[in-house]
């Protein structure tokens, strides 16, 4: 039971520390995007770059890496956004695997202590019964009182974990929804800056 408290508590630490992250980059995307499709549109560059590490969002942070490597063509530049994703990806992800490990098997841990508490039980049980044997019939009524109460001990524990690993899962799952979305907003903006890069070599054509 005290393991359980003991992780009960790592998983409130993680998911205040989780939840003040992916606050901290909350940020106006659909404003974010159309401000970059202007800038990149007028061919100002360095005002888009300037608009994005003003921004504290993830998704900012990898087209940025694009815009440092769009001089070297969309490939590039699609190659530096797919590093930047990858590391943003592992920054979002951090810590949530404890989470769905404790949410997993948390449960079971408290079953295990309910075994044990069980097996306790029985083992009073026992005992009164050779106690029994031996003093007589008076020591027969001491026996249900010490198994009921190993008995409501160890479903004690049961519940412990399913305190714990409840609220664990729906963080778990609540944090994977946001990275999967910062996610595909990131894959947004990628598009938005790959579109201008691709189409200025097409525009360039024409104009020759």
């Amino acid at each position: 039971m005290w393991l359980l408290l003991a992780l009960s508590i790592v998983s409130v630490a993680i998911m205040l520390e989780r939840g003040w992250f992916f606050f901290s980059l909350r940020d106006d995307l659909a404003a974010l995007a159309r401000s970059l499709g202007d800038y990149l549109r007028r061919g100002e560059v360095a005002e888009a770059k300037r608009l994005l590490e003003n921004s504290p969002s993830a998704e900012a942070a990898v087209v940025v890496a694009g815009l440092v490597e769009a001089d070297r063509g969309p490939q590039a530049a699609e190659e530096a956004m797919a590093g930047a994703a990858a590391l943003q990806r592992m920054k979002l992800e951090k810590r949530l695997v404890y989470l769905g490990t404790l949410g997993n098997n948390a449960p079971f841990v408290g079953l295990l202590g309910t075994v044990i508490g069980i097996v306790q039980a029985f083992d009073e049980l026992g005992k009164a019964a050779r106690t029994q044997a031996v003093q007589g019939a008076s020591a027969a009524t001491l026996a249900p009182e010490a198994v009921m109460t190993s008995i409501a001990e160890a479903l004690v524990a049961t519940a412990i974990g399913l305190l714990v690993a409840i609220p664990a899962v729906a963080a778990y799952n609540t944090f994977q929804r946001l990275t999967r979305s910062t996610l595909a907003n990131t894959e947004v903006l990628s598009r938005i800056l790959l579109a201008h890069l691709k189409a200025e070599p097409a525009a360039e054509g024409g104009a020759s």
